[in-house]
């Protein structure tokens, strides 16, 4: 994006920042925010958004023989203690999709999420489709990807670049993005970065 808005490498400047205080209102430590964060109508009264830059999946992960390890449908979750860090889409999903008998444990990071699942106090962990990939390649030792959930009617949930409410960059990094999009490079970067297999879809 930075690249598109005519900066180089070196004028890019990266800060850490919590999910959650990327989404809530108030002055931003940064001029965009690029964090998986969903683009959804009750944020954007508190921040700006981007174009959509990819169109997300949410994705219920566990361990290996776990109660919930060969389920191939969102009605074999119905029993299981699930996960998802607070105030995300993820959460949404497991409340309206899935609705299981038992509350979702909800955290503060993924990384807690990642580390109840290791002690065995939930059965999985609902993320969307990239953050599943990484969960189970690289957080979990017997990580393996349950499936992704059916998309909700009307339109995909998407990612999009985070700004500080009514800022004057919204235009032009949602211009960026949509040149990156038509010149095919958001496809590009998919197919080289997310594009794998081993997530199949539930019933």
């Amino acid at each position: 994006i930075a690249e598109q808005l005519g900066y180089t490498a070196e004028q890019v400047a990266w800060v850490k920042v919590p999910f959650n205080k990327v989404v809530q209102p108030g002055p931003k430590e940064f001029d965009f925010d690029v964090n998986q964060v969903s683009i959804t109508e009750a944020r954007r009264k508190a921040v700006d958004f981007s174009s959509g830059y990819y169109d997300v999946v949410q994705t219920v992960i566990t361990n290996e023989g776990s109660a919930i390890d060969g389920a191939t449908s969102v009605a074999d979750l119905a029993d299981a203690k699930l996960g998802a860090q607070v105030g995300t889409t993820s959460y949404t999903a497991i409340t309206d999709q899935i609705q299981p008998s038992q509350d979702p444990a909800v955290f503060d990071t993924n990384d807690q999420a990642v580390q109840a699942l290791k002690n065995g106090q939930i059965d999985g962990i609902v993320v969307d489709l990239p953050t599943a990939y990484f969960m189970t390649a690289v957080q979990l030792d017997d990580g393996k990807i349950v499936g992704q959930l059916p998309l909700p009617d009307g339109e995909p949930e998407q990612f999009g670049a985070v700004l500080g409410k009514d800022s004057p960059l919204t235009g032009c990094v949602s211009s960026a993005v949509d040149a990156l999009r038509e010149d095919g490079i958001l496809d590009q970067i998919n197919q080289e970065w997310l594009a794998q297999q081993g997530a199949p879809e539930l019933s």
